[in-house]
């Protein structure tokens, strides 16, 4: 259950949430979200409402939805939910992998599995390259996913180096989206390998939408783009109702394109 009282703010506050914009009766009726207010009504930078809970139901809830959590970190800390215009996000039938990386991946360096250490992978993310204390997954994020990978909704691409955990990826399965939330490496191209590993896994098992939410420079290398929210979002309802498997074991192919380093 959620606990504590509502976040106040410049809005409404329906079941411990604060509303950016509009009434609580207005959104309540129009609502397709049990929880939300519609992800159009965020505010320029994205934010769409403050508060509420990280229960699982909560977080399903979003990402159907197109909102997910970013926690803001500060003197109080705040419980954020944000939908970004533009959104980004990596085509899968179109995904390229630079030349050196490729070879890396099929050089043997590496073993790379699925869903053996999740909890080890966020908590890499949390932690690897000076986060620690400067990072958005929160002790209770980390919860948060925790329980949703025990549920089978969230899964985690771990590579490894002389037996060691050496970097790795994560993200939250619905149907046909996966949205990816965070990667790390301790061994340099870690990151990237589970990446590539990542993307052709999800192109062979069916899967139609990969959410990264923002570009980087480490995502733009595999072709990530950004598309208007609208345009997300029509393709966010058609992704979800599709019925895809993650799987237990990760699947191999070759990638959309290679590109010359």
């Amino acid at each position: 259950m959620c606990g504590g009282g509502p976040i106040r703010g410049p809005g409404a506050v329906v079941c411990g949430i604060s509303f950016l914009t509009g009434s609580s009766q207005s959104l309540r009726m129009s609502l397709p979200s049990r929880f939300f207010p519609p992800p159009e009504t965020a505010d320029p930078d994205g934010l769409v409402a403050v508060g509420g809970c990280l229960e699982p139901e909560w977080l399903l809830d979003a990402y159907r939805h197109g909102i997910f959590p970013w926690p803001v970190t500060g003197e109080v800390d705040l419980l954020a939910w944000w939908s970004l215009d533009p959104r980004a996000i990596v085509e899968l039938h179109a995904y390229h992998v630079p030349q050196r990386l490729l070879r890396t991946c099929r050089s043997g360096k590496f073993e790379v599995t699925c869903d053996r250490d999740f909890e080890g992978v966020i908590r890499g993310c949390a932690t690897a390259e000076g986060r620690c204390g400067r990072t958005w997954i929160t002790p209770a994020m980390l919860r948060a996913y925790v329980r949703l990978h025990e549920r089978g909704l969230a899964h985690s691409v771990e590579v490894w180096h002389k037996g060691l955990l050496a970097g790795g990826t994560y993200g939250v399965a619905i149907g046909g989206l996966f949205a990816a939330e965070s990667m790390f490496h301790r061994v340099r191209d870690a990151s990237k390998v589970a990446v590539v590993h990542l993307l052709g896994h999800l192109r062979a098992r069916g899967y139609q939408l990969f959410d990264i939410q923002q570009l980087t420079t480490a995502t733009a290398q595999f072709g990530a783009m950004e598309i208007p929210r609208a345009e997300y979002l029509d393709r966010l309802r058609t992704a979800v109702q599709k019925r895809v498997q993650f799987g237990k074991r990760l699947a191999w192919p070759e990638p959309a394109d290679v590109k010359d380093d």
